[in-house]
């Protein structure tokens, strides 16, 4: 399957198929692991695009043969709160993968491409706010928790996660 996948950069032009992605997988994939209560207030927010990182030149999708996005992610230098720290230091962001298409190597391809363009920019170390769902995965990819944590997605809605590190 990965032979007929593009992993290219987004545009604007992809907002609707981002979106489309994300409000399809993450209903599927994170309610085994998140209360109804916590999805109900956290994915109209978590499940739409975001329109600054697909615009901005290291947001990636994942295409088949067909152009349908399987699989995005990308990293960037401002945190997910917002704010930059130290300039070796990148963030993964919204990294998602469509239901049908998981256990088929499209979200490593992603972080593996993600890595390697990270490092291009001096990057030596990689954070992630992943959901409870994806920690298996990151650990996999070579991320180490840190903490759990509530991420503020706005006023009067958290959302738990775990914060993850990853030397590159």
């Amino acid at each position: 399957m990965l032979s007929e996948i593009t992993i290219r950069p987004t545009t604007a032009a992809d907002m609707a198929a981002i979106d489309t992605l994300l409000s399809e997988s993450y209903p599927v994939l994170l309610g085994p692991d998140y209360e109804t209560e916590v999805l109900e207030t956290s994915l109209p927010v978590i499940a739409r695009a975001r329109p600054e990182l697909v615009r901005c030149g290291s947001y990636y999708v994942a295409e088949d043969s067909a152009g349908r996005a399987l699989a995005a992610g990308g990293w960037t230098h401002t945190g997910p709160q917002g704010g930059v720290g130290p300039r070796d230091v990148g963030h993964i962001r919204h990294v998602v993968t469509h239901p049908d298409a998981t256990r088929q190597g499209l979200g490593s391809a992603i972080l593996e491409h993600c890595f390697d363009k990270a490092r291009a920019q001096g990057i030596t170390w990689l954070l992630c706010q992943s959901t409870r769902t994806a920690v298996p995965f990151y650990r996999i990819m070579g991320f180490e928790d840190r903490a759990e944590i509530d991420i503020t997605l706005e006023p009067g809605i958290t959302f738990p996660a775990v914060e993850m590190a990853r030397v590159l």
